[in-house]
């Protein structure tokens, strides 16, 4: 029996493109090729498209092939230029590893839609919402969900300084990771902070600061048969949690250090877990999220935000939390493909 085809699609042009290529490298060591057969479809800085041996560090100096998704919903898969000529590859099952602008905001996934090509991990519509800081807080206010006090700063609009309270989070409203976050401690570090997270984002949001820990839980699977995998907590020396900012991550973190099984009490993990659960299934989320949250000091849950292609690499989240609830990542994928395969994801 031949096995199904996974297209895994890497790289793209956002600014967690390095991430994104890391967590391929970790899903090409675990899936099980004896039951699938990988294909890696790496996308450059620039935008183009290449089908190549793996997501190895120097991947695009290597044997590619310039590729494209076939339009065509009568013959999904991928269209390969050899020799001046178009040769098609089926495709059963796309497993995007891409974070961030174009990978986790629904536009990938609109693509893989018109082609007709099943797709693992959230659809358009919880893609755009969750990638969406402040449609994400709208929702969840409307299914009870604790959120930050915040407020959208508009691309030509001018916030007083002097209307705030500090401390205040400023942030790009749809980015990824840390990328353009600023604490904004006195009035006079707000402008600053506006146009860093500019640089990311037409669209910034303003929040409070929440006392508390900062929490995550990773969610597998499709409603009703969601699983929670072991409760993290963010242990801060200093300054706060800017992930994906380190020079050398895998080292380590120079002001954090992630605690896997959180050490918080019993009720507030299952607590946590429950929140993350409600908060995945408000947003219509498939296939997998890592939800983000603070713990307050008198035990509340608030929501930090949702993502929902989080990082695969050998020192992300995600992967560390489904290991501690005996989930390693090769039964991550797998579960993953076969959601898709079986179009329960849909």
């Amino acid at each position: 029996m031949a096995r199904p085809k996974v297209g895994i699609i890497f790289g793209g042009c956002s600014e967690e493109h390095s991430v994104s290529v890391k967590s391929a490298r970790e899903v090409a060591r675990n899936i099980d090729t004896e039951k699938y057969e990988p294909l890696y479809i790496g996308i450059t800085r620039s935008g183009a498209w290449r089908l190549c041996d793996g997501p190895d560090a120097d991947w695009e100096n290597g044997d590619c092939r310039p590729v494209v998704l076939s339009p065509d919903r009568g013959a999904p898969g991928l269209l390969v230029l050899e020799q001046g000529r178009y040769a098609t590859i089926p495709l059963d099952v796309v497993l995007p590893v891409l974070h961030g602008r174009l990978g986790e905001d629904g536009a990938i996934q609109g693509l893989l839609e018109l082609s007709g090509i099943p797709y693992a991990g959230c659809d358009i519509q919880s893609s755009a919402v969750c990638m969406d800081k402040s449609l994400a807080y709208a929702v969840a206010r409307g299914a009870g969900i604790a959120t930050p006090e915040f407020r959208t700063v508009a691309a030509d609009e001018t916030i007083d300084p002097d209307r705030l309270d500090y401390p205040v989070f400023v942030k790009p409203a749809r980015s990824g990771s840390s990328f353009g976050v600023s604490k904004v401690s006195r009035k006079e570090e707000l402008p600053g902070a506006v146009a860093t997270a500019r640089t990311y984002d037409s669209k910034v949001l303003i929040e409070e600061a929440v006392v508390g820990s900062e929490i995550g839980c990773a969610i597998l699977g499709d409603d009703p048969e969601v699983f929670a995998g072991e409760v993290d907590r963010i242990a801060l020396s200093h300054g706060f949690f800017k992930i994906h900012q380190e020079s050398d991550p895998e080292s380590g973190s120079e002001n954090s250090t992630p605690i896997v099984p959180a050490d918080i009490p019993e009720a507030s993990r299952s607590l946590v877990q429950e929140t993350a659960k409600a908060i995945y299934r408000a947003f219509g989320c498939r296939g997998l999220a890592r939800v983000d949250m603070f713990l307050t000091e008198d035990g509340g849950v608030v929501l930090n935000e949702v993502n929902t292609l989080p990082g695969m690499t050998s020192y992300s989240r995600y992967p560390r939390m489904m290991a501690a609830a005996k989930t390693p990542l090769s039964e991550v994928i797998d579960r993953l493909v076969s959601l898709a395969l079986t179009g329960k994801s849909r």
